[in-house]
């Protein structure tokens, strides 16, 4: 019997990992699909008059053994690639898109749920029900279900390109970051703090080189950036950094991304959209492309001002080092770090050995058990990677959850950090309690020390996790995360605040030698620096996010890169700040359509968490029991069941404007 289809009876349902092997994958997928498909056909081809219950909760568990084999199987394809799982990936990315348009081009399926929607009013349904059906719908129709004949099979074939092409986007990306290194003699790690150095010879250790290397992790190459005195071996290892998936090769992604671009605009237009950015906003909490670029540009204002005031002051420090000629991009970090050891005299080699990877965790478990009373019981079980941990989440001796961190970069991991469940919470059917996992990408260390960067992506993805982790739906489609692409950063971006707060930092930033708590000053300087560098951070994301409604916003452009290039120059983007994500490794937008027209998300929540957290600074306590009761019943509960700008309202008292987000940036009173 294949492992992945028999029932898994460890503890808590856990996946048996030890016990799975690369070659289940394929025949599990093939009974799992041809599972669910006998099931929607039965949906489909009912007798009975359509009810809820025989419809829409029916749909909802048609997909039950597809649903549990998927979510094994592509959070091992991010976290531990191999060659045999990118190659199923490949193979798997047009049949799971052709299985998702057979199942919305069903039109005796979609009848039952239009009759249902029609009758709605008449069908005694409970407001989250109301709320499941209405998403169901809109989900059938947003993927064709109202289109026939040649139409409909031409959007099936551009869902199935694009499927193939993100995939391949993806797999392109982590070949540039797995294949590249530089290595480093011993004369070059002058200059570099120990941990840095240590990381390189990590580095070099895991990829065989014989001796330090950095590699395109941001967790190495950033400090690299900040430290190294060597300017052209940082202008070396930025110019690869920034070259991902362009290095005209078989990784090259720039017609990748052209032809996705393409293939979204004629799927939005088959629809009756203008453009794919219409077709994207309009479930989301923004709504149109006019609502975006008014906040993008509102930020961007001060955001430019205050960068380029910084770059005055950091090119005048470059040649004051006896450096003709102007500021560059890989000099803004180490130029920006002297400035910060000087003008807030916060040194990062000193302030690490107190944001040790462990104390950050406990940081994070202590803050979640002040606020929502949860209790973290590590659990001794195998798992996919041996750097992979696992936690039993609980709260007054009641499961709530299993929780998988999974933090250090490896060559087999793709960049960047995220937050995904291998199984969500839902009530229909029997209580399902959810699987929620961490992935990041911390240099490995002994210890593993963290900047205030890692730190605060630590808190970020641990608060996606919690809005996992705390979901109380009876429908697992809208479980957990699965809301408005703009809301969904809400909770996370959120969480990181409690990092800030300097109660949590003087009881967990403790010397990992020592066990000695930060020294008060240290704390005071790190906590006054908090919007340092502000300037550059923003203009970094803000050009990505204009870059990305810029191609989605009208035709789509047959050169992406020239097109890149003209909102840049539009934009008078700074000389010495590239995009966080230039177009050919913009992974957020072209490996599937998530942020596709969408980076903006992070800034639109943003402006959400900035007010959300002030409900507690009102309340006199970072832990207020009563604004956590609220937060976790109508933000981190609550899932997809009302429209998202419901749920806030009735945890703020109403929307907020953009001010506490430039006053949280430290951009306010910028002219």
């Amino acid at each position: 019997m294949n492992v992945l289809l028999s029932d898994w009876t460890g503890e808590f349902g856990l996946p048996p990992f030890a016990a799975i092997s690369d070659e289940d994958f394929g025949p599990a997928f093939e009974a799992a699909l041809a599972e669910a498909r006998a099931n929607i056909a039965v949906i489909a081809g009912a007798t009975e008059a359509p009810t809820f219950a025989n419809t829409i909760e029916a749909m909802e568990l048609a997909e039950g053994l597809l649903d549990r084999v998927a979510g094994v199987f592509y959070n091992l394809a991010g976290a531990d690639s191999t060659p045999a799982r990118e190659a199923l990936q490949r193979d798997l990315a047009p049949k799971m898109s052709a299985f998702s348009s057979e199942v919305t081009n069903n039109r005796a399926l979609f009848s039952r749920i239009e009759t249902l929607w029609q009758g709605r009013d008449g069908l005694g349904l409970t407001a989250e029900q109301a709320r499941v059906l209405q998403l169901y719908r809109q989900m059938f129709v947003r993927s064709g279900a109202l289109l026939e004949g040649a139409a409909a099979e031409r959007l099936t074939a551009v869902k199935s390109r694009l499927a193939v092409l993100g995939t391949q986007f993806s797999q392109n990306l982590l070949a540039d970051e797995r294949a590249w290194f530089m290595p480093l003699a011993e004369a070059d790690l002058e200059g570099l703090p120990d941990f840095v150095v240590a990381s390189a010879r990590a580095a070099g250790e895991e990829k065989g080189a014989g001796g330090p290397v950095v590699t395109l992790s941001r967790s190495l190459i950033v400090p690299f950036l900040q430290f190294s005195p060597r300017r052209a071996l940082r202008q070396k290892a930025y110019e690869a950094w920034v070259a991902r998936g362009a290095n005209g090769d078989a990784n090259d992604n720039r017609a990748i991304a052209a032809e996705i671009l393409a293939l979204r605009h004629e799927r939005a237009q088959a629809l009756g959209y203008a453009s794919f950015a219409d077709y994207k906003l309009e479930p989301e909490m923004a709504k149109t492309p006019a609502a975006v670029r008014d906040l993008l540009q509102r930020v961007w204002t001060p955001a430019k001002a205050k960068a380029m005031a910084d770059a005055a002051i950091l090119e005048a420090r470059l040649h004051a080092d006896g450096i003709a000629g102007p500021l560059e991009p890989w000099d803004w970090r180490y130029y920006s770090e002297q400035r910060r050891v000087a003008e807030h005299d916060l040194d990062e080699s000193v302030l690490k050995p107190y944001l040790g990877l462990e104390a950050m965790l406990a940081a994070c478990f202590d803050c979640a058990n002040r606020l929502f009373g949860l209790e973290f019981r590590p659990l001794d079980t195998p798992l996919y990677h041996p750097d992979a941990r696992a936690w039993e989440v609980s709260r007054a001796g009641q499961h709530i959850a299993v929780f998988i961190g999974d933090y250090f970069a490896r060559g087999s991991k793709r960049s960047g950090a995220w937050c995904s469940a291998m199984r969500s919470q839902r009530k229909l059917g029997g209580e399902v309690r959810p699987i929620v996992v961490n992935i990041c990408n911390f240099a490995k260390g002994d210890p593993a020390l963290l900047s205030y960067d890692d730190a605060r992506t630590l808190f970020h993805e641990f608060g996606h996790a919690l809005h996992q982790m705390l979901s109380d739906v009876t429908y697992g489609f809208i479980s957990g995360t699965s809301v408005a692409r703009d809301f969904v950063e809400l909770p996370s971006q959120l969480y990181e605040h409690w990092l800030e707060v300097p109660e949590v930092l003087e009881k967990h930033a403790r010397h990992w030698q020592t066990g000695a708590p930060m020294p008060a000053d240290m704390l005071q300087r790190l906590l006054a620096a908090g919007t340092y560098d502000q300037g550059f951070a923003t203009v970094e994301f803000l050009s990505s996010a204009f870059v990305d409604l810029a191609f989605h916003e009208g035709t789509p452009p047959a050169d992406p890169m020239q097109k890149q290039a003209e909102v840049l120059e539009g934009l008078g983007m700074p000389r010495a700040i590239r995009m966080r994500h230039a177009t050919p490794h913009f992974a957020h937008v072209f490996s599937g359509d998530g942020y596709s027209s969408g980076y903006y998300s992070y800034m639109w929540s943003e402006v959400m968490d900035a007010d959300a957290f002030a409900a507690f600074e009102e309340a006199g306590d970072a832990f207020d029991p009563a604004v956590a009761q609220r937060l976790e019943r109508f933000i981190l509960s609550a899932g997809g069941s009302e429209e998202p700008d419901a749920l806030y309202t009735k945890f703020r008292g109403k929307m907020p404007g953009v001010e506490p987000l430039l006053k949280g940036r430290g951009l306010l009173d910028v002219a």
